[in-house]
């Protein structure tokens, strides 16, 4: 008897659609960091800083921590998000 593999992965009936980084990463510019609260949230998102800084030096980061994850971003943090960074990546712990 033959053992056979199947993909369970299914085909997509929508044609994918290529991701266009429209902003430019040039040194000096601020790129979030956004915790949601959850435990290692704020360590994950220190070593996607550590890997943003080694790939692009001289980006600055800027770091926010709900601190809860069931709450949403408040108006003041995304206004302060809004106005110091050109990118921010949010992130959760385990």
């Amino acid at each position: 008897m033959a053992i056979s593999f199947l993909d369970p992965r299914g085909e997509s009936a929508v044609e994918p659609t290529p991701y266009d980084l429209s902003i430019r990463l040039d040194p000096g510019v601020t790129v979030g960091l956004l915790a949601n609260g959850f435990p290692d949230s704020v360590e994950f998102l220190d070593a996607v800083g550590e890997a943003i800084t080694a790939q692009r030096p001289g980006i600055e980061l800027a770091r926010w921590n709900k601190g809860d994850a069931s709450a949403i971003a408040n108006d003041t943090m995304l206004s302060e998000i809004e106005a110091e960074c050109v990118a921010v990546v949010a992130g959760y712990g385990h």
